[in-house]
């Protein structure tokens, strides 16, 4: 049985300040918690399981997570979860180090300026995952990775794209080579520059767009041609889209 302080400390986690303060974060559901063990990206602290759940897992699988798991009822479970209802496993892992020296050569590169949905940003790691994209880089005021509902939305992504948090002015000003996208309302068609493989792609924040001090690093604006009356894209989309016509 799940003590007050074992509780208390995984409720905690869904609060950035005290995944920093532990370097740990949690994942949910079996899928993501399956993939993320596999991975060997993450070190998995502590895994709390209903015994179905336990009791379906494959027999090399049940032998790798068999010291990690503890055996919990549904209704401890349900204190644990960060969801409406609970998804038969959750467990505690490392965060990893993130690769510092990105190579941008060669490659396509995403860059995120104040991404604040964690669903927007677990749906472009897991997009950015498809397309074979390494490395993302992140403003230091988008959402945390780490954050649940960012876990959830990437699928097990996380373990495959390394994501970096930093300051994007002077990132942008040190990448030297490939050419600098800003995804825009009002720039070149994307069918004009679809045939580049090598650019550093900046997505912006949702209702704002890319700030004035990131814009004015670009090389040249890009926007995704459109027919209808819509306003704009939301962002997990527009880089979903860019993306496809860049890898295409």
């Amino acid at each position: 049985m799940l003590n007050k302080s074992t509780v208390k400390y995984i409720q905690s986690l869904q609060h950035k300040k005290f995944r920093d303060e532990y370097h740990v974060f949690v994942a949910e559901g079996p899928k993501v918690v399956t993939e993320l063990f596999q991975s060997n990206k993450f070190t998995c602290k502590a895994l709390y399981a209903v015994q179905d759940w336990v009791t379906g897992l494959e027999k090399g699988t049940a032998l790798a997570m068999e010291s990690y798991i503890e055996i919990i009822k549904d209704f401890e479970l349900e204190k644990i979860t960060s969801y409406a209802t609970a998804n038969k496993v959750l467990a505690v892992f490392d965060k990893r180090l993130p690769a510092q020296n990105i190579m941008v050569k060669q490659k396509l590169t995403v860059v995120l300026d104040d991404i604040r949905d964690p669903g927007n940003l677990g749906t472009i790691i897991r997009t950015a995952d498809w397309f074979g994209i390494e490395n993302i880089i992140c403003s230091e005021n988008t959402v945390d990775m780490y954050n649940p509902k960012v876990v959830q939305s990437t699928m097990a992504s996380l373990g495959r794209v390394n994501v970096l948090y930093t300051d994007l002015e002077k990132w942008l000003n040190n990448t030297a080579g490939p050419i600098k996208l800003a995804a825009t309302i009002n720039g070149s068609s994307l069918k004009e520059l679809c045939h580049i493989r090598e650019a550093v792609l900046i997505i912006g924040n949702e209702s704002k767009g890319i700030s004035n001090a990131v814009l004015k690093l670009a090389d040249k604006n890009i926007s995704i041609p459109g027919s209808g009356p819509a306003e704009s894209l939301n962002a997990a989309v527009a880089t979903a889209i860019i993306l496809y016509a860049f890898t295409g």
